[in-house]
């Protein structure tokens, strides 16, 4: 394979010029390809302009619902929390079912599902957002995670715990105080099951871990890295959807978020900063994104293949703005992007 240097990195001659041709990627984790129009960065846009959300936040907020002391929208008063908050969702999409029951008429199918549903509040101060949190604050959030996967998945009618985290009103945030959710299921979602079959396939056929082996090719390539430390690396996927989307993976193999010892939930912290430090810096606007962790399922079944990790799925495409709009050719046919994963990453870096 004949190699060349690329802004003082070395790399493959196919790589370079897969960067300004149309070709498709192939998702590792899903199976899914994913069209890459490098040229279409130049495009005139005349469609949608975004509000920026750049107004300054009291740290405390006396008709937000998620402030400490604060009545909630189902009437609730929050207490006077120091720390992070957890309480079960006023308006939870699942409920716990006592029974399960099914539909089946012909092709028609359906069932019944159960779950839980819980808000986490970040921290006290309303202002703040994760990566603006001390990484002491970040710490105990990842200890709450912990804690709720750890809970959640020990029900015997919980078989996967998706923690997740919809930063501004561009992402459907419907308050800006530093809050994500927990959402505890009967039966494992769809996301969470594609990832599961395709990191099973592979430790079937190889006896290694998919995500350990992706992990040392972008440690080796250095193209689509963003910020690193000792625990855990950040990077713009090699089959990224959204334009700075980024997978923030352990090191080690790790399959859940409690199985990291305190060393590894500190690197976590510091990675979770640097990356929202990058992100917010990249347009000079706290960057909106759906943060999500997928975690092992809580089903029993033993996977030893399986690799823990965070998706960031930031909307954000030309400036603070512009967005990427998933429609069209997207809804009817599959995913497309126009600038490349090495360009994010490389932007994303120097962002920082």
């Amino acid at each position: 394979m004949m190699r060349s240097m690329v802004r003082g990195k070395c790399v493959s001659t196919e790589s370079t010029s897969l960067l300004w041709r149309v070709h498709r990627r192939r998702n590792l984790l899903t199976g899914e390809w994913v069209l890459v129009s490098p040229h279409r960065t130049q495009r005139p846009w005349q469609g949608q302009i975004e509000k920026n959300e750049a107004a300054s936040l009291p740290t405390h907020d006396p008709s937000c619902y998620l402030c400490p002391g604060n009545a909630r929208a189902g009437g609730v008063k929050n207490p006077n929390y120091a720390e992070t908050f957890v309480f079960d969702n006023d308006f939870a999409a699942l409920r716990l079912e006592s029974s399960t029951q099914t539909l089946q008429h012909g092709l028609l199918q359906a069932e019944s599902e159960s779950g839980l549903c819980r808000v986490i509040c970040y921290s006290p101060a309303h202002h703040l957002t994760l990566g603006q949190m001390t990484l002491t604050g970040i710490r105990a959030v990842i200890d709450t995670w912990a804690s709720q996967y750890e809970t959640l998945g020990d029900r015997p009618d919980i078989h996967a715990v998706t923690i997740f985290e919809n930063r501004g009103a561009m992402m459907g945030a419907s308050s800006p105080h530093p809050h994500g959710q927990v959402w505890a299921n009967q039966t494992i979602p769809n996301e969470l099951a594609r990832e599961v079959a395709f990191q099973d396939a592979h430790f079937a056929d190889v006896g290694r871990c998919l995500l350990c082996d992706y992990v040392e090719i972008e440690l080796e390539r250095r193209e689509r890295v963003v910020v690193e430390n000792e625990h855990f690396l950040a990077v713009v996927p090699f089959w990224a959807t959204w334009p700075f989307e980024t997978l923030v993976l352990p090191k080690s193999h790790q399959p859940t978020v409690s199985t990291l010892n305190s060393e590894g939930r500190d690197g976590f912290a510091a990675i979770l900063k640097a990356i929202n430090k990058r992100y917010d810096a990249l347009f000079a606007v706290t960057f909106p994104y759906t943060m999500g962790l997928h975690q092992l399922p809580t089903d029993g079944i033993e996977r030893a293949g399986f690799h823990m990790h965070a998706h960031f799925y930031p909307p954000l495409l030309r400036s603070a703005t512009v967005r990427k709009f998933m429609v069209g050719y997207e809804m009817l046919a599959g995913p497309q992007r126009d600038i490349t994963p090495e360009i994010a990453a490389e932007r994303l870096r120097t962002a920082g």
